[in-house]
């Protein structure tokens, strides 16, 4: 056996919990048991996009994959068109659900360990691109050993000094990078336990805190921390939030704190990078990166390097350094949006949108928040002359995730292209107002 190669879960008991599922308890023994099983079934595949919605059955598909040395796709959306684009890409790829562990190999012996070699590809994540094809995005076993541990360290550091494993429950997808960082590598590679669960509503979101362990660690959304805010739901003791995916109101924030008793720590981040920098946003308004991050403003946005990373990535969004390790953002790219964990690009989902039938022109865009900060809904302008809003919206499902589907969808005679063609999103709210 190779010298280098990680052994997964090495400094954690098999009695120690790995993950709660239906709020019982699962030990890394346990765990371990479910990767064997399921190992046989990954083996024949060339790499598994894994679709699973259940955080533990995720997490037992990702490490099996990791085993077999299987590269892990994740596509930007689970809507079947996109998932088709992805396996297209990657073929002999295989598909694994919430009924993976049900095609598990029961005879396969006693759980071993599982070791990797931290060169390896362990997955790719794939994002919207503005051409409509999928942009993919590489990360090696050791790349995500080194981000882990700078997350697990910050963590552990945001909560009162003496107190044991944190245990993560996650309102976002374990796909994306986020979700993947918070609620899957950290158990894999830092032992914090997580909850199966991805929990939308209030009174879920307490009952799968109140399932886990303290210290509590609530990886979120500034959207369902605002829900959270707003129910009036009587909450376990929160040791700590985590939001991220969109900008985070500092009102909100130490509203949220206040709420929860907890402080709330905002990361910033993406799906080339990582996450390389956090603050708390109640109280500060600059970012603090990790001190082995490098960042070189350019006028295209800012190139991030890290000794972990293969090639330098260049970021669109617009970054001022501070003294220190510290920075402000002055602007991000407009075409991204992230809404509930998931992100997107505008000009692929107006892509998606001119391939339904009728369409002759169309356009999303994301209004500004309200007075209050509360996160907008998407919007699109389409003109498609004898077909309804319904017509259009059932069309856009097959190749658009839920959470973008645009509301409202307005159907207009003409977008305000100017005389270059192009469409400015000042414009588009214009005409969107006017047909409110």
């Amino acid at each position: 056996m190779h010298t280098d190669f990680l052994r997964l879960l090495t400094e954690q008991p098999r009695d120690a919990v790995f993950a709660y599922r239906d709020t019982l308890p699962i030990t890394v023994a346990a765990f371990l048991g479910d990767v064997a099983q399921i190992r046989p079934v990954v083996r024949t595949a060339a790499a598994v996009i894994n679709l699973c919605e259940d955080r533990y059955a995720f997490l037992v598909g990702m490490a099996a994959a990791l085993a077999e040395g299987r590269t892990s796709l994740l596509p930007s959306s689970r809507a079947p068109d996109v998932v088709a684009e992805v396996a297209t890409l990657w073929p002999g790829s295989m598909l694994l659900d919430d009924r993976c562990l049900e095609r598990a190999n029961d005879d396969v012996g006693a759980p071993t360990a599982i070791e990797i070699d931290p060169g390896m590809t362990a997955l790719i994540g794939f994002t919207s691109g503005s051409t409509g094809q999928p942009k993919p995005n590489a990360k090696t076993v050791g790349s995500l050993m080194a981000s882990t541990a700078r997350n697990a360290a910050m963590l552990r550091a945001a909560l009162p000094a003496g107190m044991g494993m944190p245990s993560i429950v996650a309102t976002v997808p374990p796909q994306h990078m986020y979700g993947i960082e918070l609620s899957v590598y950290l158990p894999l590679l830092a032992g914090f336990p997580v909850s199966a669960a991805r929990p939308l509503f209030p009174a879920d979101i307490a009952t799968c805190l109140a399932a886990v362990s303290r210290p509590r660690i609530l990886v979120s959304t500034p959207v369902h921390l605002r829900a959270l805010l707003d129910s009036g739901v009587q909450l376990p003791k929160i040791d700590l939030l985590v939001s991220a995916t969109a900008p985070l109101d500092a009102n909100l924030a130490a509203a949220i704190e206040q709420r929860c008793g907890a402080p709330l720590l905002e990361l910033f981040g993406s799906t080339e990078t990582c996450v390389i920098a956090s603050r708390q946003t109640a109280r500060d308004e600059a970012w603090h990166r990790w001190p082995d991050v490098t960042l070189q403003p350019v006028p295209e946005g800012t190139w991030v390097n890290a000794p972990w990373f293969q090639e330098p990535k260049l970021l669109q969004d617009h970054l001022r350094l501070l003294d220190g390790l510290y920075f402000m953002l002055e602007g991000r790219q407009q075409d991204l949006v992230d809404i509930a964990g998931k992100r997107a690009s505008l000009a692929d989902l107006t892509q998606r949108l001119l391939k339904v039938p009728g369409v002759i022109d169309a356009a999303f865009v994301m209004p500004d928040p309200d007075a209050s900060g509360r996160v907008p809904r998407l919007a699109a302008l389409v003109v498609a002359p004898g077909r309804s809003a319904g017509e259009l919206l059932q069309a856009l499902r097959n190749g658009c995730d839920p959470v973008f589907l645009p509301r409202p969808l307005r159907l207009v005679e003409r977008l305000p292209r100017n005389e270059t063609g192009k469409l400015r999103r000042a414009d588009l709210l214009e005409l969107l107002k006017s047909q409110a």
